[in-house]
């Protein structure tokens, strides 16, 4: 029935009419409204975040299977909606400072939001593909939203130029998929590969789909826009990309992989090996030469993803539940390094190079600490959550035959966690520099200060996001 349908689909209309009534209140008012837009998008993020997680469930599916709503889609739009509400946070002193706080920004993170909530409920190549171009355009506004900067222009134009070849990766491989499956329904797609077996068409039209995925994800070698677009976007839309964009694109890709193509996993477990394999080793090594904080963070992302994949490439309810963990420890730590990032400055002017850190432990020990934490946990340190994060997909990789992917995930952690260290380093016995000086708001030494606890208090129980993803699994894969 339609009404069962509009029902399963209530969260992303309201967040449709929200983002438009936050326009139009934008549009007709004598003053602008940037501020006060943005703080309520982050406290209504905040509470719909609650909603979808708790709302009682009436179907999990609606239109004929397009659009599912089974825990595995429930746990990533909670992921997404809460990052991009503490983002929004983060957000509002650096617009500020720049003089960038518009009440379009909000608008484009909820309309960006809506489409990666769409992607990840997505059960039909037509319905993921109209959740990918409504996040990717707003993202692709928001990249180059600085208008006055060149280093923010060019990011924009690149990601969009990038953008629109992934885009057409992907529709011609669904294309593909539909000319020999005569379906665009993952049910249907999954049935014909059942009866029919794997078709090389089919099997073409996959690896059009996933190298189209893979650019959304910044899986290597299709990572290079990555490392330009982190460093020309304001520093927020850096966070914003780090973090709600990556959990949508990778949850994206698990249910197209599970739900259209399972019975063809002996294919895609070997593709996805490679791109593990290949994000993981061009993150670490070519970070080590960056001294752009930004453009580190990029690298270390684009690694971080290639670990993620191998939980996806175990192929099975194991790997999935330990993706699903790994990305909510990645995230959670991202914010908390963002919100440092966001604060560097010297006599009012942004600062991006590393080496400004120098002997920051002796002037702001707080700040260095939680920090240094979080480098850590990255690096995967133990006993730290982000140790705890790899091991689990490394176990996983282990435990389906992946060994040598396994051996090669800890090779790979090992080189990256130079660039980890280099920064704790420079904190502590680094030279001592023109050091930063700007102040950090309190909120923001709040969401430092927490991620860093999290990733110390998390070892007890992982605050109880084990079970969630288990579960969210298992109702992926049943």
């Amino acid at each position: 029935m339609l009404s069962n349908d509009i029902y399963v689909i209530l969260p992303e209309l309201v967040i449709v009419g929200v983002a438009i009534a936050a326009l139009m209140f934008g549009v007709y008012s004598r003053r602008e409204q940037g501020g006060n837009v943005l703080t309520f998008m982050a406290l209504f993020f905040v509470g719909m975040g609650f909603w979808v997680a708790y709302r009682p469930p009436v179907g999990d599916t609606a239109f004929d299977g397009m659009f599912i709503n089974d825990g595995f889609a429930r746990f990533a739009k909670v992921a997404i909606l809460w990052s991009g509400a503490a983002v929004l946070l983060l957000a509002r002193p650096y617009l500020t400072r720049l003089k960038l706080l518009k009440y379009e920004f909000p608008v484009l993170v909820a309309l960006a939001t809506v489409g990666m909530m769409m992607m990840v409920s997505a059960g039909d190549m037509i319905a993921l593909y109209m959740g990918l171009e409504l996040q990717s355009l707003a993202l692709y506004v928001i990249a180059a939203f600085n208008r006055d900067s060149l280093k923010s222009s060019e990011a924009g134009l690149k990601y969009f130029v990038l953008g629109a070849l992934s885009s057409g990766l992907l529709l011609y491989g669904a294309s593909l998929v539909y000319g020999f499956a005569g379906t665009t329904g993952f049910a249907g797609i999954s049935q014909v590969i059942t009866d029919n077996g794997m078709s090389m068409g089919i099997l073409f039209g996959l690896v059009f789909m996933a190298a189209g995925i893979a650019f959304k994800v910044s899986a290597a070698p299709f990572h290079m826009w990555t490392p330009d677009v982190y460093e020309g976007s304001p520093t927020p839309v850096t966070a914003f990309f780090a973090s709600a964009p990556k959990v949508a694109a990778m949850v994206m890709l698990t249910r197209l992989l599970y739900d259209a193509f399972g019975d063809a996993m002996h294919d895609w477990r070997q593709l996805l090996a490679i791109l593990s394999l290949a994000s993981m080793f061009i993150g670490a090594v070519a970070a080590i030469g960056q001294t752009n904080i930004k453009r580190l963070m990029a690298y270390s992302s684009i690694g971080h993803m290639g670990f993620a994949l191998m939980g996806l490439a175990a192929g099975n309810q194991m790997g999935v539940q330990y993706m699903l963990i790994y990305m909510s420890i990645y995230v959670t730590t991202n914010i908390g390094v963002f919100a440092f990032i966001l604060n560097m400055e010297r006599d009012g002017q942004p600062v991006t190079d590393i080496k400004a850190l120098g002997q920051l432990s002796k002037i702001q020990p707080g700040r260095a600490l939680a920090l240094a934490v979080l480098m850590f946990s990255l690096a995967g340190i133990p006993p730290l959550v982000g140790f705890f994060a790899k091991f689990y997909v490394l176990s996983a990789a282990v435990d389906a035959g992946l060994t040598w992917l396994a051996v090669a995930g800890v090779i790979a952690s090992v080189i990256g966690a130079f660039y980890y260290l280099r920064i704790v380093y420079l904190m502590y016995f680094g030279e001592d520099a023109d050091t930063l000086n700007g102040r950090m708001p309190m909120l923001h030494m709040a969401f430092l200060g927490v991620s860093a606890a999290i990733m110390v208090l998390g070892i007890v129980n992982m605050f109880g996001i084990e079970g969630m993803a288990a579960s969210a699994a298992a109702s992926l894969l049943n």
